[in-house]
């Protein structure tokens, strides 16, 4: 990357991991929709206080980090989001090593990137990108932001807004739900995986999803945590492992 935030801020308080961690929270609520960001809503996704919070706050609005109006909520300002993105990319490399290059399960690739992420170097992050050819997105699909910290969030739907007939590929799904990773894995289900959705279930049921020859009740919070691309309307597909057979 062109420069390293962290070196050009000249402030020794930025390598803190607690000011990257208030950071890159206050970017993923703020991609989620919610802008300002509460306080409450900060310290629910940090898992600590509004006290604690407010004071961190205040930290980052004077190292020109984020603007904060108190009962208003707050913004990143643009180094602010360069800080953010440079740890989501130093993140999401991470887990790519890890996962493809050492072979360690994408359900623990997340706590270990969680540690890395504040403690690696421009250099080393050059090497794994090099390593692992540019990858755009990490084991669970999400986009890892490129060398100049531009971040591409193309568009995803639910699986769970999904009607019978739909198709598409899984693209994304949190790397937070250690739990759910390894229910998906024990399936033999991972992102780029076409399917087919076959029913829906009354009253709140799961879906009946296909992933290639095998069938798949998936719902609840699952469902709605996987991300897809929808390839085809209502009632213009075939099964995954149909596609495969005719070889489209």
């Amino acid at each position: 990357m062109p420069y390293s935030l962290l070196e050009m801020a000249g402030n020794e308080v930025l390598h803190s991991a607690a000011v990257e961690d208030y950071s890159k929270a206050i970017f993923a609520l703020e991609s989620d929709g919610e802008e300002p960001v509460s306080t409450n809503a900060l310290a629910e996704r940090l898992g600590i206080t509004p006290g604690s919070v407010s004071a961190m706050l205040v930290k980052l609005n004077e190292l020109g980090l984020a603007t904060h109006v108190p009962y208003r909520g707050v913004r990143l300002t643009p180094d602010g989001r360069l800080l953010a993105l440079e740890v989501i990319r130093h993140h999401r490399l991470i887990e790519s090593f890890l996962s493809e290059t050492l072979g360690m399960p994408w359900d623990r690739v997340h706590a270990e990137a969680e540690i890395l992420e504040h403690v690696l170097s421009d250099d080393l992050e050059e090497l794994i990108a090099a390593k692992l050819g540019h990858p755009k997105v990490d084991p669970h699909g999400d986009p890892i932001p490129s060398a100049d910290l531009q971040l591409e969030e193309p568009a995803t739907e639910s699986l769970d807004s999904l009607a019978p007939g739909q198709r598409g590929v899984f693209v994304r799904i949190s790397d937070s739900d250690s739990e759910m990773l390894r229910y998906l894995a024990g399936r033999g289900i991972s992102p780029g995986d076409s399917f087919v959705v076959r029913e829906r279930q009354p009253f709140g049921g799961p879906l009946l999803v296909d992933f290639g020859n095998s069938g798949h009740a998936i719902g609840g919070q699952l469902a709605t945590a996987m991300r897809v691309e929808v390839h085809a309307p209502s009632g213009a597909a075939l099964s995954a492992g149909e596609e495969q057979r005719d070889g489209h």
